[in-house]
């Protein structure tokens, strides 16, 4: 037995979509296709039962780590990184704590750009997963 990802219903192993919400099987990011149990976007693996998700929004582009964090060291102190992963209120905080104490909340940035990098964050605002 499988479960629905939408609606955690119990699925066939042959069904091609859930008899109770109509998605077709593997689609949605709610439930863990292996025991059921609720999950969350950007949870890599089930608390449960420990399976492996693939919780990514659907449609949701993935950003990149690499991408990310360069714009963390190198624009950082302006918050360009946070723009690029979504976190927008997060950036304006950072321009405005860099404006108010003239450059030094700059190291902020710069330091969630080497976070990103080796791998500390591993999600933009949406929980989608930085991809490499």
């Amino acid at each position: 037995m499988i479960y629905c990802k939408n609606c955690g219903n119990q699925m066939d192993d042959i069904a091609a979509i859930c008899v109770k919400c109509g998605v077709k099987k593997g689609d949605g990011f709610n439930f863990c296709q292996n025991c059921g149990q609720p999950t969350a976007i950007g949870m890599q693996f089930c608390t449960s039962c420990g399976a492996a998700l693939n919780n990514v929004v659907h449609g949701a582009e993935q950003k990149s780590r690499i991408a990310a964090g360069i714009l963390g060291v190198i624009l950082g102190s302006i918050g360009i990184h946070n723009f690029y992963l979504g976190n927008n209120s997060r950036g304006v905080l950072q321009i405005v704590l860099t404006v108010i104490t003239c450059g030094a909340a700059g190291l902020w940035g710069f330091i969630e750009g080497i976070m990103i990098l080796c791998g500390s964050i591993k999600t933009d605002a949406n929980g989608v997963p930085l991809k490499d």
